[in-house]
């Protein structure tokens, strides 16, 4: 044994200390790692919840258990509230009948959210289950809706899951719903949703109470109170219902409330949405609650989609969703997710608006409105924070449950979390659906250890690389 052999067995006491084998013609010598030696920038950083670039398959496996796991907790039955007997004819539906319980709510704004993901995730994957899970609720709750209006007509107390559907009372209860039901019957013409649509848009249009400048709003918390969450549950309907009637005034009173939301609600400075404006209050405080702004962000995507091209107010709504593109991106947390106060780090990471900002980023790019080198390994990163939420039953975990408004900062921060918060489980699988497509059409590749997205795809798989794979350093 050599003297440096030796030499070598002594360094290898301390853990902390690495070394490299050299071999020689007539020896074998450990030699400690230095920079002279090892391509130390190479080494596998710690990361604690991902990085890098997953494949589709390892995507749609997030996403499959997601849908699995709802659609154990969402049963598209009717039952007698009192014997538990289940109902199978409409004939039979009376004021005893009632959606059998699971998990979830069918007829919820969160799952008008999970109804909209799960047809985009059809489309990303090619997945018939992720079509039929909205497809057989949503007929279902078609087949059902007169018998319980024509109750609901005469006086007769129903189900008050299923008044939603035909006698709406909030935002909450008709604009995602509907949403999702426009996007269904443009997938399936033969779908029997119309009067369910009609019904929904007549109260989005006709009955939601506004502001004197016809903004939606609300008499709670205070008179007159702007939620930055009636951005999403009204004005992607009203669009959507432009695309399904090709009447013009849709898409007007879409950009009309977009813009006027965003007067009272936008921030400059911070390039976030505050979550409430109250009209009486003076100064506006801002608190910028995450799951909102993802409503925010999430009401321009959907919009932006739908909106024609040459309609006079779709380029303020791409600059304002670039520039809250831009104010999220400054906040995202080093493992991916975003904060319960967008600008407060003192504050809980959150599952839910971290999903919603992953599908919007990735949408964003995919549609070209945003820059993909600049956005794509954002998305990329939030997807890793997002799928690490998943439990192993398919629950999304780390989800703030519903929330109202508050002008300070502990309510935010306080706000519990549950596997039973329904917000997380449509954005989760929508983010998955975007995440396939972004793999589908964008370049992303692993170069010296980061992200990087490239305008083609790059011909080389060394570590290290120029622009176009050549290796010229």
């Amino acid at each position: 044994m050599t003297m440096k052999t030796t030499i070598g067995k002594k360094l290898l006491m301390p853990m902390f200390l690495a070394f490299a084998i050299c071999l020689s013609p007539g020896n074998m010598v450990a030699q400690t790692v230095n920079d002279n030696n090892t391509p130390l920038h190479l080494m596998k950083p710690a990361y604690k919840i991902g990085y890098g670039i997953p494949t589709k398959e390892e995507v749609k496996k997030t996403m499959d258990r997601v849908l699995q796991y709802i659609a154990g907790e969402t049963p598209a039955v009717l039952v007698d509230k009192d014997s538990g007997r289940e109902i199978t004819k409409t004939k039979d539906i009376n004021v005893q009948t009632q959606l059998k319980q699971g998990g979830f709510r069918l007829t919820s704004y969160e799952w008008g959210v999970t109804y909209s993901a799960v047809l985009a995730a059809y489309q990303a994957t090619g997945d018939v289950a992720y079509r039929d899970y909205a497809f057989q609720r949503l007929r279902f709750l078609a087949d059902i809706a007169p018998a319980f209006k024509r109750l609901h007509d005469d006086g007769k107390a129903i189900d008050n899951n299923v008044r939603r559907v035909v006698d709406p009372h909030a935002l909450d209860d008709a604009g995602a719903v509907c949403c999702s039901m426009i996007k269904a019957m443009t997938a399936d013409s033969q779908l029997p949703l119309r009067p369910l649509i009609d019904n929904y848009i007549d109260y989005i249009m006709n009955k939601e109470y506004r502001l004197s400048d016809g903004t939606f709003a609300r008499l709670r918390p205070q008179k007159n109170t702007v939620w930055l969450d009636d951005m999403f549950m009204g004005i992607p309907a009203i669009a959507y219902m432009g695309r399904l009637t090709g009447e013009s005034k849709y898409y007007d009173e879409a950009v009309r409330q977009v813009r006027q939301f965003a007067e009272r609600m936008w921030v400059p400075e911070k390039k976030l949405f505050r979550h409430g404006w109250v009209e009486e209050m003076s100064p506006h405080t801002s608190f910028h609650w995450g799951r909102a702004n993802g409503w925010a962000i999430l009401t321009l995507c959907e919009v932006l989609d739908v909106i024609p091209e040459n309609h006079p107010g779709r380029q303020q709504m791409l600059e304002l969703l670039r520039a809250h593109a831009e104010g999220l991106a400054a906040l995202q947390h080093h493992d991916g997710f975003w904060h319960q106060l967008l600008d407060r780090n003192d504050t809980y990471l959150e599952t839910s608006a971290t999903a919603i900002y992953a599908y919007c980023l990735a949408h964003a790019v995919n549609r070209g409105w945003i820059n993909a080198k600049a956005f794509g390994p954002v998305a990329l990163l939030a997807w890793h924070a997002v799928a690490s939420s998943v439990n192993e039953r398919g629950q999304v975990e780390g989800v703030c449950v519903g929330t109202g408004m508050a002008f300070d900062a502990a309510f935010y921060a306080y706000r519990p979390v549950h596997v039973m918060a329904a917000h997380g489980y449509g954005p989760v699988i929508w983010a998955g659906a975007e995440i396939i497509r972004l793999l589908q059409l964008q370049h992303p590749k692993l170069n010296d250890n980061a992200v990087h997205f490239y305008d083609q795809e790059v011909p080389t798989d060394q570590p290290i690389f120029n622009y176009d794979g050549q290796i010229r350093f």
